[in-house]
């Protein structure tokens, strides 16, 4: 066979990369229902705490395991993600996922209800949202528009909030508590068609995709990266913030006479204005240091956080301070993700994002257990504002050395 011939058929068993319209479309569809249903959790806080007799501190403890799941076994998801595919990785955890709300629905007692809504949810959203997605979105999509999709990406979770939170509102006051798990168990499963679109050339066969780095030495390099940990560390205040104010902000209004509608409206603004935070955010990191984005972010954060308990409490200042918050909510996920794809690159993207997302993990695990907790303990929450406030100052301050150049690296040996 001529080389003519040879080059003719080797291009024409070259795999085509997914479109991006295909790569969006359905990562945005499946984050939109992962992010989506989980953002409504604090609406559940009250209904099963009243008729199951526990205290708000065993709900919070649940839900803050959930999120310690999902960041420590968000790493290995990212590991399988980028050895094997996104596509067994989300359909298996979608699975997992339909469990875990089924078990949340039936629990008996605290124990259980933190092993299915904390331990097997917070497995599945590991294999659902950011990490994987971002792992994709980072291998197919060129650098010069990846920080943009992303925010793209980022835009559908909030967008799920924004449509999910109101229709589980609707679901639990339409079919109770119990029954409204079940109908989301059923809805989750449409991941597993969605995630077809997601199947990337080059994971078809059983031979892993081909790596310079292995696992080892590029969680090695990142440990050892001043740069990577200054983002690690301010990520873990993103999650304390975020995560206390959407799982006790429902509560925390209906403590001070509120309706419930008004706590469902409060996590729908925050969903909707994080669509336009998420996107600008992304298109921004394009353009300008995404560690100044970061810094931004989080300094906001807390000055909002401040005007907010300064402020006479009101349906006006809950919706003006949701808009607010909505808008930097999700908003560090692509300066964060993409600063992690533009110093290490994309091999390992799943697996450094996954580490990254653990440390915003154990944020959100301090943020909602310690909500609860002060609150049984004083019956306030104003001792956690005031850590969210502090917190978001120093993630300001360790945002801003950040350094963003690819790192360089001496010529690596296959290993």
């Amino acid at each position: 066979m001529s080389s003519a011939s040879s080059a003719s058929l080797s291009s024409s068993a070259a795999p085509r990369p997914l479109s991006m319209f295909q790569i969006l479309a359905c990562g945005a569809a499946i984050v939109t229902l992962s992010m989506g249903i989980r953002h409504g959790f604090g609406l559940w806080l009250q209904p099963i705490t009243q008729e199951m007799g526990w205290t708000r501190q065993s709900f919070a403890f649940a839900l803050a395991v959930q999120n310690l799941s999902w960041g420590l076994i968000g790493v290995f998801m990212g590991m399988a993600a980028d050895r094997f595919g996104a596509f067994k990785v989300l359909a298996g955890c979608a699975l997992l996922y339909t469990l875990g709300l089924a078990g949340m629905a039936w629990s008996p007692n605290p124990t259980w209800f933190a092993l299915t809504a904390g331990v097997l949810i917070g497995a599945a959203q590991a294999g659902t949202t950011y990490a994987v997605i971002y792992g994709v979105v980072g291998r197919q999509i060129a650098p010069d528009k990846r920080s943009w999709a992303m925010g793209v990406a980022a835009a559908a979770g909030s967008f799920g909030q924004f449509l999910m939170v109101p229709v589980e509102g609707f679901l639990i006051s339409s079919l109770g508590w119990q029954q409204s798990l079940l109908a989301l168990g059923v809805m989750v499963l449409f991941i597993v068609p969605l995630a077809l679109g997601l199947r990337e050339p080059g994971f078809q066969g059983h031979a892993p995709a081909q790596r310079q780095q292995s696992i080892a030495q590029a969680l090695g390099e990142a440990l050892r990266y001043p740069s990577f940990l200054l983002l690690t560390g301010a990520y873990f205040v993103c999650g304390f913030q975020v995560v206390f104010i959407g799982v006790h902000m429902p509560s925390y209004l209906r403590d001070h006479g509120f309706s419930p509608e008004v706590g469902s409206h409060a996590l729908a603004l925050i969903g909707l204005f994080n669509v336009i935070g998420s996107y600008l955010t992304g298109s921004l990191g394009q353009r300008m240091p995404k560690r100044h984005i970061l810094a931004t972010i989080y300094f906001t954060r807390s000055v909002a956080i401040v005007l907010f308990l300064w402020a006479p409490l009101s349906a006006w200042s809950v919706y003006v301070f949701s808009a607010v918050m909505g808008t930097l909510w999700l908003s560090t996920v692509p300066p964060t993700n993409a600063t992690v794809a533009q110093i290490f690159g994309v091999q390992h993207l799943s697996m450094l994002g996954g580490f990254v997302f653990f440390s915003h993990q154990l944020g959100s695990f301090m943020g909602v257990w310690l909500g609860g907790y002060w609150y049984d303990s004083t019956g306030s929450y104003n001792m956690v504002w005031n850590i969210a406030v502090v917190l978001g100052i120093v993630a300001a301050l360790v945002s801003l050395p950040i350094k963003e150049q690819a790192i360089q690296r001496p010529a690596l040996q296959t290993p």
